[in-house]
């Protein structure tokens, strides 16, 4: 969803559908499907960033996970940014992006079609599609969105 955020939908075991619209801020919706009729919102609440912590923490406690690093508390955030097919760096390489030096965010990898690039250097050549996992502040990333998403 560019210049919005991202969307992840789910279907569970149960046949049932949710989704969550992530939104740059760090707030996200998310919304739950009527069984028989798959367009039909039963369910949507709007999370700001601290309730979005809040319920992460729930359904999955960090304790459970003691390698991971919460970058919240450090002020970072983690994003996907995806590169559409009309972007400028379509075919261009992610050193003439100049992310970090303009930004201070970091891609971290990319993900393109069924792989991911971990650590892509400077010469790696973007493609429309991609998914630029990106880490930074609250406003470099969104500079680097705002810098991906030119066409």
């Amino acid at each position: 969803m560019p210049g919005i955020g991202v969307r992840y939908d789910l279907a569970t075991r149960e046949q049932g559908r949710v989704s969550v619209v992530a939104h740059r801020d760090g707030s996200r919706i998310l919304s739950a499907y009527h069984q028989d009729d798959p367009d039909a919102c039963a369910l949507s609440l709007r999370l700001s960033s601290g309730e979005t912590a809040a319920l992460i923490d729930a359904l999955m406690p960090t304790h459970h996970s003691p390698n991971l690093l919460s970058t919240t508390g450090l002020g970072l955030v983690a994003e996907r940014i995806e590169l559409s097919a009309t972007s400028y760096w379509n075919g261009r390489l992610l050193g003439d992006t100049r992310m970090r030096t303009e930004t201070g965010v970091s891609i971290v990898a990319v993900l393109r079609r069924a792989e991911a690039v971990p650590s892509p250097t400077p010469g790696f050549r973007l493609a429309g599609g991609d998914t630029l996992i990106v880490i930074g502040t609250r406003e470099g990333v969104d500079a680097a969105a705002a810098i991906l998403g030119r066409e």
